[in-house]
């Protein structure tokens, strides 16, 4: 006799569990990020990290995003072939519902970041349907189903080749995760797919991120066979490139590499890298006809008590009185409190104000010796002034950079991640500064902001521009007035210690 399953328990477990995954970070993600804390020797990365911790904290206790991009949902779905499913949906429209109805729950507002018509209109869906949906039929009486929320910035540096039957697998991904740069967050995990076709690699590579952290496990017994070889050999040759938490240079830039292959042809090796960032959001249930599953609350008490003080040498800024004069004392890597007023923008927003620069319209906003702030804030519920609020990724501003410095009088940005060289270029030339936020830790910087109002473009939604009123917003200086970048210093310079501390391990006897 064929497993019953209704459609209202899987429209209601896929609801509960992207709600409980947007403020819940899994316990062993956690713990490994606290553990590479413990042990960060770099001062900006070991920050970076206490942020994240204290952010995931606020999150689990709030019950509010981890991070602003609250994803782009995949579920993967094994359905049992002894099951039968009562209701008058689709199986897609039942998950997309789940989706709808999670990313719409008044208590706690995800942000719609889905565009329909991507080469086109790019219009908000509104309640970020559809989902990306792989099925599998398989044996069985049950429905399984794990569904992630990917952000924009890490799936934004996912790489693909079809490499050469004796190409190396470590050389490739040794030259592709310095091409990354930052903007998916570290540290994080990467996922790795190997074999079987171009889309295939792909799927194995998103999939591969859904298990959980236990490289440490993997080190204590040993490979058993060659994905393993290449997990253990990866984990610490990523991590000696020094990227580090943020960029900025450090010991830890991945928590775990995780790989599946898959046969492939003859003339073929595809492989695909994507990354999972700081702010890891994947869910488990099997449904088995007894009603819906629903997450089990972690224990609090999990998280650790992180406390992260500025010191008493840190820069405050006054963004009402801040002039292009002042940032030349400005250095690279000193944190900044900003409070004041900071207006925000991003992609849609700064494409538009090109298009009126270029056709002689006037500004919505006056710019003159203001700072602007790369984000895109969830919508605010209860007594909030706004929703989590964290930086999105600057490269993506980078072509716009020049034309909006030289246009319009502004003269700093915030943003998170690197800047590319026409970017940094620009803001050498014209004495700027760009300042770097903490990604994944949108909740914590939300609260820096205590007031806030559309200005401009407000049809944009979550892209206008808006003014925020901010009280001691802690910033890291990644590129100063002189064009001097931290994400490319600090890397370098972590390199070359974890490189001499490796010879000085080597050089000791051994006991």
């Amino acid at each position: 006799m064929a497993t019953i399953i209704r459609q209202d328990d899987i429209i209601a477990s896929v609801e509960d569990a992207l709600q409980f995954i947007s403020y819940y970070h899994p316990k062993d993600f956690i713990d490994a990020v606290h553990a590479a804390y413990e042990r960060e020797e770099s001062q900006a990365a070991r920050d970076a990290m206490a942020q994240i911790l204290i952010n995931s904290r606020m999150c689990a206790q709030g019950k509010r995003p981890i991070c602003q991009d609250t994803g782009i949902v995949t579920a993967f779905v094994n359905v049992g072939m002894g099951c039968q499913i009562e209701g008058d949906m689709s199986l897609e429209d039942m998950i997309n519902e789940g989706v709808r109805r999670a990313y719409n729950h008044p208590d706690n507002v995800l942000r719609a970041s889905i565009l329909a018509d991507p080469d086109g209109a790019r219009k908000n869906t509104g309640d970020n349907t559809p989902a990306v949906i792989h099925y599998n039929i398989v044996p069985g009486n049950t429905i399984d189903i794990h569904v992630a929320a990917k952000g924009g910035g890490s799936e934004a540096k996912s790489k693909f080749a079809m490499l050469n039957p004796s190409d190396s697998v470590v050389d490739w991904v040794l030259k592709m995760v310095p091409q990354m740069g930052a903007g998916w967050c570290p540290p994080g995990m990467l996922g790795i797919g190997i074999g079987g076709t171009a889309e295939k690699a792909m799927l194995l590579a998103k999939e591969s991120l859904l298990d959980p952290i236990d490289i440490q496990d993997l080190q204590a017994r040993g490979a058993a066979n060659r994905a393993e070889e290449l997990r253990l050999e990866l984990f610490d040759k990523v991590n000696a490139l020094g990227i580090g938490a943020q960029g900025l240079g450090g010991l830890t830039t991945v928590l775990d590499i995780k790989i599946k292959d898959y046969p492939s042809h003859a003339a073929n090796k595809a492989i695909a890298i994507i990354p999972n960032c700081a702010a890891t959001r994947h869910a488990h249930f099997v449904l088995d006809g007894s009603g819906p599953a629903l997450q089990t609350p972690p224990n609090l008490d999990d998280w650790p008590e992180i406390a992260w003080e500025v010191g008493d040498s840190v820069r405050r800024v006054d963004l009402d009185k801040v002039t292009k004069a002042d940032l030349e004392a400005w250095q690279p890597g000193e944190t900044v409190l900003l409070s004041g007023k900071l207006l925000t923008g991003r992609d849609a927003a700064h494409k538009r104000l090109v298009e009126m620069i270029e056709a002689g319209e006037p500004m919505p906003v006056d710019f003159e010796n203001r700072f602007i702030y790369y984000v895109g804030p969830v919508d605010p519920v209860r007594e909030e002034v706004v929703g989590p609020a964290g930086p999105t990724t600057a490269t993506r501003m980078d072509k716009f950079t020049r034309t909006v410095l030289e246009k319009t009088g502004l003269i700093g940005m915030v943003g998170k991640a690197e800047r590319g060289p026409t970017a940094i270029e620009a803001i050498k030339d014209n004495k700027a500064v760009y300042l770097m936020a903490v990604g994944g830790a949108a909740y914590l910087v939300s609260k820096a902001i205590v007031g806030a109002k559309v200005l401009a473009f407000e049809d944009l939604g979550m892209e206008a521009i808006y003014e925020f009123e901010v009280k001691d917003m802690p910033v890291t200086v990644a590129v100063d007035s002189r064009g001097e970048a931290v994400h490319q210093t600090g890397p370098k310079i972590w390199q070359q210690k974890i490189e001499a501390q490796k010879l000085v391990l080597q050089d000791k006897p051994t006991v």
